[in-house]
């Protein structure tokens, strides 16, 4: 009885193997059939123009932006401008107390008529001295004094012209004027501060904003590349196209610019190399110390250009289908993206003449016989 159930015991395990067999076996034909029954949009390769945009971060910068510090000290009296106040050559921004250099300059103008007063005698006494000396009254000496006594009074004289002057250029200081056209930034000193030329923080800043400088960076790769194309500086900045500032909200201002500079020292630190583009800035929306990216177009000829769709990743590696013989090939591919498009350019992988997977790529596997779509 014993060996009668291990035979019937083995037997059922045969049976139950053969039927799952069966099962597996039929659910991959019918797989099979399933992915032979769907039909595939395909694609051939051909080469074709396409103009790409290069994005580099960027900082904003007025065309002179003027830190403004006092030339002498004293308490703000009146505050003339208001923050983000757009003002013009020469304009006064500040008032510092003038009281004390009013005075400073009546007191050096009261000393040069002093001083030209003691002039005048010292002439007269000279010229008088002078006759004297001509009919042997005097000596030699006494006249000698004389005339060192009218240039010393003549010296003093310069001295008090001197310190009126300076006396004139303080009290004029004590209005802060505009050195340039711009916009007035923040105002840290009110009325009452006392300020001082020897301040750490200046006043205000000015911003020539009627037009924007925006900065930014190439690799010593990416200059080395633009040099050999154009052979020169010159001839590379007078054939670059007109670029586009992408803004932190990602929008586009409206302006295009122009690139003007290229600087002449490579960083060491970071081994980029600074570009200056100018950016006209007529209705004032580009503000000194903002941010965003400069966009460069740059055409790319006969180059090969693939929908995303007919594309997946493995461990950040771009891969797509060849059609060949009708299967479908997993073929590996460099690739580069074009910003804002749903396309990549292909480096590296493909050849013009070669037929893809255009999509539906995610339920293909390697080697699976495909069914091309008809149109």
């Amino acid at each position: 009885m014993k060996v009668i159930s291990l035979i019937m015991q083995g037997k059922m395990k045969y049976m139950l193997g053969a039927a799952i067999s069966i099962i597996v076996f039929t659910g991959c034909k019918q797989q099979q059939v399933a992915q032979q029954d769907t039909a595939y949009s395909v694609m051939e390769i051909r080469s074709t123009d396409k103009e790409l945009l290069s994005s580099y971060s960027a900082s904003i910068r007025g065309k002179s932006d003027i830190a403004i510090y006092p030339q002498i000290s004293g308490y703000i009296t009146r505050l003339c401008v208001e923050e983000g106040e757009v003002v013009r050559k020469g304009q006064t921004l500040f008032i510092i107390d003038q009281v004390p250099y009013q005075a400073a300059l009546r007191t050096a103008t009261a000393n040069v008529n002093l001083c030209k007063a003691n002039v005048g005698t010292a002439e007269l006494t000279y010229k008088s001295k002078q006759e004297l000396f001509k009919q042997n009254v005097i000596s030699t000496f006494e006249l000698q004094t004389a005339e060192n006594a009218l240039e010393s009074a003549k010296a003093q004289l310069e001295q008090a012209l001197a310190q009126e002057i300076n006396a004139r250029n303080n009290l004029s200081y004590t209005e802060v004027k505009s050195p340039s056209d711009g916009m007035v930034g923040t105002l840290p000193y009110k009325v009452g501060t006392l300020v001082s030329p020897s301040q750490p923080n200046p006043l205000t800043m000015v911003s020539d904003n009627s037009e924007m400088y925006v900065y930014f960076s190439m690799t010593e790769k990416q200059l080395l590349g633009l040099l050999r194309e154009h052979d020169s500086v010159e001839k590379a900045l007078k054939s670059m196209p007109a670029v586009q500032l992408q803004l932190t909200d990602n929008s586009i201002y409206a302006e295009k610019g122009r690139i003007e500079t290229i600087s002449g020292i490579i960083d060491q630190t970071t081994g980029s190399v600074t570009l200056r583009a100018t950016f006209p800035n007529k209705g004032h929306m580009l503000y000194s110390g903002g941010s965003g990216n400069i966009l460069i177009p740059q055409t790319k000829k006969n180059c090969i250009v693939i929908p995303k769709s007919a594309t997946y990743e493995v461990q950040d590696k771009v891969y797509t289908f060849r059609n060949i013989d009708g299967v479908a090939k997993s073929t590996m591919v460099h690739v580069l993206p074009i910003s804002e498009d749903n396309n990549y350019i292909v480096e590296a992988g493909l050849s013009v003449g070669d037929v893809i997977v255009a999509e539906g790529v995610g339920f293909i596997r390697d080697n699976t016989p495909i069914k091309v779509k008809q149109n």
